[in-house]
């Protein structure tokens, strides 16, 4: 199965030599699961001939909001609601989940609580909890009507979303080791994020998360969307 990256934002630059793009996270991500991968810089303009190309699309996060007035937005909404139509398996992440909500009919606003940073908790509806690092402010604030909240933290109503079996998004980062979220927490303290927040999101980022098992979830979900749509 092919899985396409539409790579929605860069890495730091003083961050890209150590830990590489966000593409080359999410095949770390989910490698072991027998995908292959081709990305798309969507960020810059770059995409894909159509929703076709792969058996399924991953978008990725990014520093910019969904409701931002940027050129290539508008394209990846019409990109996203093409693929989710035909059946194609969609999934995002943090930027990835806001820009599909925003596209199927939900909506996205800067949250007025301020910055989520660090390990969280979340909850799934149906019962268990995982823990994942987040980075956002922005968050879906109205689900589309044809998704259901399948996960929630005390920060994040809408943490995750399922959408009628061929789409799911996460707003937490299942790709972060901890050593990336240390040195992007450290790189934004002080000028996106609150220095004292992010000294506290540092303090805590050490032991065990639950990225593998998430992981694990998504592979899951491709490999069965994409039996369903063939």
């Amino acid at each position: 199965m092919k899985i396409g990256i539409l790579q929605a934002g860069h890495v730091p630059d003083e961050l890209s030599e150590r830990h590489g793009t966000y593409p080359d996270m999410f095949s770390r991500m989910l490698a072991g699961h027998g995908f292959t991968f081709e990305s798309w810089r969507v960020v810059d303009g770059e995409f894909p001939a159509g929703i076709h190309v792969c058996d399924g699309w991953l978008i990725t996060g990014s520093k910019h909001g969904a409701y931002e007035p940027l050129a290539w937005i508008p394209p990846l909404e019409d990109f996203i609601r093409k693929a989710y139509k035909a059946g194609v398996p969609l999934v995002g992440i943090c930027f990835g989940h806001q820009v599909m909500a925003q596209a199927l009919g939900g909506r996205v606003e800067k949250f007025r609580g301020g910055w989520g940073v660090g390990r969280h908790r979340y909850r799934y509806h149906d019962g268990g909890e995982f823990e994942l690092h987040a980075m956002h402010q922005d968050q879906v604030v109205e689900k589309p009507e044809e998704a259901r909240t399948i996960a929630s933290s005390e920060f994040c109503v809408h943490a995750a979303l399922a959408y009628h079996g061929n789409a799911i998004s996460f707003q937490p980062h299942p790709e972060y080791n901890a050593e990336f979220a240390r040195d992007l927490i450290s790189a934004r303290a002080g000028t996106v994020v609150p220095s004292e927040q992010a000294a506290e999101a540092i303090r805590q980022i050490e032991g065990n998360l639950d990225s593998a098992r998430v992981a694990d979830q998504i592979a899951a979900f491709f490999k069965q969307a994409g039996r369903a749509a063939a």
